[in-house]
């Protein structure tokens, strides 16, 4: 089919960036039936139009790109050969089902990605009967596949059950667990690697290609299933017979093929299969769809197929904020304070260089922690151990157990994996690690998944665990030189995206333990803040003290242990008290004071929770989510208003005031 194309960048040297396609067989396309409709020559024209609307759309809204452009042809070629929804088509993580719900009825509802109030950027039941699991965690793909193959034949139903998984998620041990059990069970089970890190040649390609067509062709496998069962009516031989034809054809196909880890655990291994070459891809999974038990699919792509920019650094383009689609710039912003991720870094280099006890340790987030400066400056003391949270913890304690240092940089949402870790292998045995949990609190577009909003309460409930949260990027710095001077486990939350712009003090020094600070005086009610919320606390102090009311603010630095004689003494001069977090309200920050005033007898107080309710929180960006749960500016002069009986029209239901 021919295609008219517009030139949307060039490269310096005038190579063509991108080419933007002109077709409309896209416009057809409102399911995988008109999908299935199609001619070969068609879905590759297809294709390409679906990864111009991938490219279109996250270089306005961000969201996991090179992934999802990876996964295009693979994503076609399921659909068109598995009868979605009927068959369960289960997605890993879902950085790459962009493509998957272009083609699924959400193509017009896609410019409306990750933003409020639209589409997810991850698989979500709610939001389409093609999407059978909600995902955003890596690994449990092929577990949940294994349910669903168990609910099937429990129900004497014969759909086919499809997992795809990324090899990125290969590295997390739920997907072991998946396929050990999975192997042995023997069910009818089809499970995608999709390997997009591996190279493959031409000439490998197209002979593994070949022998596999052959060998996922029905009359091979009828042939096979034959032989077999002819074999097992011989006496006493047979089953030898069968034993040595399998070892035999094994050691055949392991010559050409690295399939002999996936077939020792049960499988039948197909690959490795060219992920964007459409007519034998179709052809293979063709084949696979009429085959018996569990079976591995090696199909290889290429993560930023299809645009240059990110074909040469996939790693920048995994995850990307809004871009130039000419140029793969990212949009600048005129803030110009660096992250709390970037403070991390740096500071934890600057302590590195003092400390030689003092490494690393990420869950395959490298540069998403902040950690790149550190891992190329000292690489014998930088580990990244996959997508392994609970292997990350156990590790770092052992370590500590032998007077390293170790610090675990990663994302407060993924800590949550890694609880019992925490709590048996850290906090039992009450070691020296030290946890820097990046994106506390609300993270925006990535949505329920994501959001660390839980950590203050799993955190606090652990014995020997230290929980602290800076207001600021310098605090940051002084809370990490404090955390390397205990002896305990120690966690520190802080949020995702730029400081406050604060400048930052020389030299480290460290805070005292469980001590939190009066930001500004009053004598009307007090502000207990932590994190993230002590600034929104402070501009509404300014803001309450031109109404006439007069709020002391404490930034509390500490959830645990809570500054008991600060707080207590606050609140019998002034009883009455708001608290802020960026956090869940049960078990949160909010409840621990209550906690310590019950415990020290401290009555007639009347008490405000701001926080988060107990509700999953979609996406939207930070500044939306923090006026939506009444935890900023705005919400806090609210609370204050309604807590000194002032019912102002626009304080009226601000909030989820709760008394105490």
């Amino acid at each position: 089919m021919k295609k008219n194309v517009t030139h949307l960048g060039k490269y310096p040297e005038g190579q063509i960036v991108y080419q933007r396609p002109l077709t409309s067989i896209l416009d057809t396309v409102n399911s995988p039936e008109d999908l299935r409709r199609l001619k070969i020559d068609e879905l590759t024209c297809l294709a390409e139009e679906v990864r111009y609307q991938i490219l279109d759309t996250v270089s306005r809204t961000g969201g996991h790109l090179a992934s999802s452009l990876g996964a295009v042809e693979l994503t076609l070629a399921l659909h068109y050969v598995f009868n979605t929804p009927v068959d369960k088509l289960v997605w890993d993580v879902g950085h790459q089902t962009y493509a998957h719900k272009i083609v699924t009825g959400r193509k017009d509802l896609f410019q409306t990605l990750r933003q409020q109030g639209g589409i997810s950027g991850f698989p979500k039941r709610k939001e389409s009967i093609f999407d059978v699991f909600d995902v955003g965690h890596s690994g449990t793909s092929i577990s949940a596949a294994a349910g669903f193959a168990e609910a099937r034949c429990l129900r004497k139903e014969t759909f086919k059950v499809l997992a795809v998984i990324g090899d990125g998620s290969m590295t997390s041990g739920m997907a072991y667990e998946g396929l050990n059990w999975a192997g042995d069970r023997h069910k009818n089970l089809v499970i995608i690697l999709n390997d997009n890190e591996m190279s493959i040649s031409p000439n490998v390609g197209a002979l593994s290609s070949y022998l596999n067509r052959i060998m996922t062709g029905q009359p091979i496998m009828k042939l096979r299933g034959e032989i077999k069962n002819f074999l097992k009516t011989i006496p006493s031989v047979g089953h030898q017979m069968i034993k040595f034809t399998r070892h035999a054809e094994e050691s055949l196909k392991s010559f050409f093929v690295p399939g002999a880890l996936f077939e020792e655990l049960g499988f039948t291994y197909v690959g490795p299969l060219e992920g964007h070459r459409l007519v034998p891809l179709i052809k293979n999974l063709t084949n696979v769809r009429e085959m018996e038990g569990p079976i591995l699919v090696h199909v290889v792509t290429q993560k930023g197929k299809g645009y240059p920019f990110a074909e040469a650094e996939p790693h920048k383009f995994h995850s990307i904020s809004a871009f130039n689609l000419e140029t793969g710039i990212p949009q600048k912003h005129d803030d110009t304070a660096p992250t709390y991720t970037q403070v991390f870094g740096d500071t934890l280099v600057q302590m590195a260089q003092e400390n030689e006890r003092l490494v690393a340790i990420t869950a395959a987030m490298c540069e998403g922690t902040g950690l790149e400066s550190f891992s190329q400056l000292f690489p014998l003391r930088f580990f990244d151990v996959g997508i392994a949270e609970q292997h990350g913890v156990t590790f770092a304690s052992a370590l500590a157990a032998e007077g390293i240092i170790p610090v675990v940089a990663i994302y407060s949402t993924f800590l949550q994996r890694a609880y019992d870790q925490l709590l048996h292998d850290a906090c039992l045995q009450d070691l020296h690690v030290i946890f820097a949990l990046d994106r506390g609190g609300l993270v925006g577009e990535d949505g329920a998944t994501h959001h660390g909003l839980f950590d203050h309460t799993y955190l606090r409930s652990l014995p020997n665990m230290i929980v602290m949260a800076p207001k600021d990027e310098n605090e940051l710095r002084h809370m990490m030189a404090t955390a390397v001077e205990t002896s305990h486990p120690v966690a520190i939350r802080y949020p995702r995206g730029k400081g406050v712009g604060v400048p930052l003090d020389e030299p480290l020094r460290s805070i005292s333990l469980g001590k939190g600070e009066i930001l500004c005086d009053g004598h009307d009610l007090v502000i207990a803040a932590i994190g993230s919320a002590v600034y929104p606390a402070l501009d509404a102090a300014q803001e309450l003290k031109e109404m006439g009311i007069s709020a002391k603010v404490i930034n509390a630095r500490f959830i645990k242990p809570l500054d008991t004689e600060l707080i207590c003494k606050a609140v019998q001069a002034c009883p009455r008290l708001i608290t802020v977090e960026e956090n869940v309200l049960m078990g949160g920050f909010g409840s621990a004071v209550l906690e310590m005033l019950q415990e020290n007898d401290v009555w007639n107080v009347r008490v405000c929770r701001l926080g988060i309710p107990d509700q999953f929180v979609d996406q939207g960006t930070q500044h939306d989510l923090r006026r939506i749960y009444g935890i900023d500016k705005e919400g806090i002069i609210a609370a204050a208003c309604k807590i000194m009986g002032i019912y102002l029209e626009e304080s009226l239901n601000k909030t989820p005031c709760e008394a105490g």
